[in-house]
């Protein structure tokens, strides 16, 4: 989690979500005051939830968190706003969304 004021990173610290699944990730995100989410593949519950929640989403984001959240405070993020996962069963090694799925059901 990244805090920013005047385009620029001012803490980050990595979060233990306590074993809640990604169903509850609006709310635990919302409780920890998070408006923006970049990811990679997420689905349609997930986008829904955030949305509810106020939290803008920028899907389809890849590399190092540091340098998308830097990017992302520049205007320059590269992301792609289409990236959905539409199946729940990752075999080993499976990534969802535009970076990596070899599945029909990746969009």
């Amino acid at each position: 989690m990244y805090d920013a004021e005047d385009g620029k990173v001012i803490s980050s610290e990595i979060l233990d979500t306590n074993g809640q699944g990604h169903g509850a990730l609006a709310g635990f995100l919302l409780g920890g005051g998070v408006d923006v989410l970049i990811c990679g593949g997420i689905g349609g519950g997930a986008r829904a939830a955030l949305s509810e929640a106020g939290i803008e989403l920028y899907p389809g984001a890849s590399g190092n968190a540091d340098a998308q959240v830097e990017a992302f405070l520049k205007g320059q993020l590269s992301y792609d706003p289409d990236t959905m996962c539409s199946h729940h069963s990752h075999e080993e090694g499976h990534s969802c969304g535009n970076h990596g799925c070899g599945s029909e059901s990746c969009h």
